[in-house]
């Protein structure tokens, strides 16, 4: 069931107690001893697990368009740990990254997968990475920019996912374009498609995702930084942080983070 709500921002709420969704199924909590209730009342504090995506990214949540099913690291991963915890999952949507992060922040949230940045270390606790991602950029076919140095000029315009952690690391890197602040990965293929940006910068999960919507635009080859994967929750619920380092390790050894992987199309992953 998903439905609409309103808590400071626009959210959307899949219940996952029965029946399908996306790939994974339900989430219903695993039958016979759980984990001990004082990790699960660290790590799903309501008695559910509310997992922050946001559309788009295959870190995050993507739907296929022809099939309708559901992938993304972030809610498979979410899917899995409430199933291991024996709580139901809650998936909650949001325009983008940074709403998730803040809602992190809030204690609205319980989990996600993003990037363990210093920055936003200091309000979340992370998991060992999962993954590295190649930092690139998004441009058209017709563009003369073939690589990074070349789009380190003044009149260049780059956007950047508002309150993302490429906001703050791009500027870092190219010293010289504009960088411009846009409010989700929708808004940044309208300006991509009308001319207003010349470039979109994030990780190239994301790139290629959007370039598979966006006919006549290839992402470089080259990169200008790496971003670390990892499973976050909110500072302070140290109980739990454990746990989440032995739950890493055990999708990566068991294959199924590959399976993962695989199931969102997520490229750019560093070698």
């Amino acid at each position: 069931m998903v439905q609409s709500i309103n808590h400071q921002r626009r959210l959307w709420l899949a219940t996952l107690s029965g029946g399908a969704l996306g790939l994974l199924g339900c989430a219903q909590p695993q039958p016979g001893a759980g984990p001990d209730p004082a990790l699960v009342s660290a790590l799903a504090p309501t008695g559910s697990l509310r997992v922050g995506v946001y559309p788009g990214s295959p870190t995050s949540l993507v739907r296929d368009a022809r099939s309708g099913q559901v992938a993304g690291l972030a809610y498979e991963l979410g899917l899995s740990l409430a199933q291991k915890l024996g709580v139901l999952a809650k998936v909650l949507e949001f325009p983008r990254v940074a709403e998730v992060v803040e809602a992190l922040k809030l204690g609205q949230v319980d989990f996600t997968v993003t990037n363990a940045s210093a920055a936003r270390a200091q309000w979340l606790d992370f998991s060992s990475h999962l993954v590295e991602l190649e930092l690139g950029l998004l441009v058209p076919e017709a563009s003369s920019v073939r690589s990074m140095a070349e789009a380190d000029r003044p009149e260049f315009r780059i956007g950047v996912t508002a309150g993302s952690s490429s906001l703050l690391s791009l500027p870092q890197k190219l010293k010289q374009p504009r960088v411009v602040p846009v409010l989700s990965l929708e808004q940044a293929q309208q300006m991509l498609s009308s001319g207003t940006l010349d470039a979109f910068a994030t990780n190239k999960g994301i790139l290629f995702e959007m370039a598979r919507a966006l006919p006549g635009f290839r992402v470089l080859t080259d990169d200008w930084g790496t971003e670390g994967l990892a499973m976050a929750i909110p500072k302070g619920r140290t109980a739990g942080l454990a746990y989440l380092n032995q739950f890493a390790e055990a999708v990566r050894s068991d294959g199924s983070l590959q399976s993962m992987l695989a199931r969102s199309g997520l490229r750019g992953v560093k070698s």
